[in-house]
This record gives C-alpha cells, structure tokens and sequence, in this order.
C-alpha cells in the first residue's frame, strides 16, 4: 500500500475508533539515549550533545485489524487487509526526543522536539522490521557555553530517517536508527537568520537506540 493511502486509512480508522465500544490496542512505547550532532560552529565547539528518544504508538498490525474488523468502515475493509501495520500516536504532545546534554566543559545543552505530523514507510515485516519515514517537527533548546553565543534556539523543520527494528519478544524490542532534520535557519545568539548558512543552526542529525516494551491497553483511543 502505498504512504498517502496508509495515511487516509489511518485518517479513516481514527473516528472509527473513536466511536466504537472499548476495544484493547497494544501500546508500544519506546525510550533510548540519542546523539545530536548540531552541524556548524556548535558540531565544531563540541561534535555530540546527549539526550533522550521517546515514541509512544498505539501498533495496529495485521492480527489486531482483522480481528476488530467491525470499527473499520465497511467500505474501507479491504484496504485494511492489505496492510502490515498502522502505527497511531496518541497526542502530538508527546516530545520526539530530549535534548540533556550538560556543560561538562565548554557548553551545554538543553532542549524538546515535538513531531506533530509524521509518515513511516515499513520495507519489511516483524520480527527485523527496517523502515524510513519523514515528519515535520518543531524544537526549542537552549545552548549555554563558554565559548559560544548563548542562543535560543526555536525553529520548526522537517526530518527524515531511517529505523531498523528487532523483536526479540512480543512484548519488547530494540531499535536503532538515524534522522537527519533540517530547520529555517537561525543565528546564534539571536532569533533572525545567520549571515551565512554555515555559521548558524540549519542541521541536526541524530543516533538513537530505543528499547521498546508493548502492552495491552483497553480504551476508546
């Protein structure tokens, strides 16, 4: 199936949910330490600032949808068998990750990303699911150092990644992966634009290893 119909049946499947009697879900929610690699000068003062990932998901895989075939609408039913897996974050509150990277020399760190919309595209099934996907983001931290400018830095942007995922058991997993998040340029120091790309914040790429526990959770979603 492809990414824009996945995305109009999970669209399709979320009132139907909403309305339907309680029905259990399982909830994946994950949680790991991240590497940030800020490119520019602050990559140049101090190539990795530390944090966390998070992922709540709410996993509708290919047993769950033809077992609670009834909250799918009828006309849409046969789409929902041919997919693998629809993934559904509960609320766009949740951070994507944690920025927690203390001054241990010159500069440190501290900060949230929220992931507000996001698309995943699975290229293989459980138990080695590998994946890539894409979102629009927004992110605040603040960068306080000895030898930088001190910035807020407040920028919506946009990401895109890859995640390799191991099920070692129904209930838990492992993933690693690598995003690649690109924001409307800022200056350090200051909220405007950098005189040049290269001496601002537009890049931020991040490593993360995510151990993930599922279970059953009975809610009306």
């Amino acid at each position: 199936m492809s990414p824009a119909r996945l995305l109009l049946l999970s669209a399709l499947l979320l009132p139907a949910l909403a309305s339907a009697q309680r029905v259990t879900v399982p909830v994946d929610v994950g949680v790991g330490p991240a590497a940030f690699l800020f490119f520019g000068p602050v990559f140049e003062d101090q190539p990795i600032h530390t944090g966390l990932k998070i992922s709540v998901d709410a996993v509708l895989d290919r047993e769950w949808l033809r077992k609670n075939e009834r909250v799918i609408p009828k006309r849409y039913r046969k789409q929902a068998r041919s997919v693998s897996e629809i993934r559904i974050s509960p609320s766009i509150l949740i951070p994507d990750s944690l920025i927690i990277s203390p001054k241990l020399r010159d500069t440190g760190m501290y900060g949230v990303t929220w992931k507000p919309l996001s698309l995943g595209l699975p290229l293989s099934s459980s138990p080695v699911r590998l994946s890539v996907g894409g979102g629009l983001l927004l992110t605040y931290a603040y960068l306080h150092s000895d030898t930088l400018d001190d910035t807020h830095f407040v920028r919506p942007g946009a990401s895109l990644g890859v995640d390799l995922e191991l099920q070692l058991a129904k209930s838990f997993l492992i993933s690693v992966g690598w995003e690649s998040a690109l924001y409307v340029p800022q200056e350090l120091g200051g909220l405007g634009f950098p005189d040049r790309l290269r001496d601002g914040i537009f890049h931020v790429g991040q490593a993360y290893l995510q151990l993930h526990f599922r279970f059953p959770y009975t809610t009306r979603l």
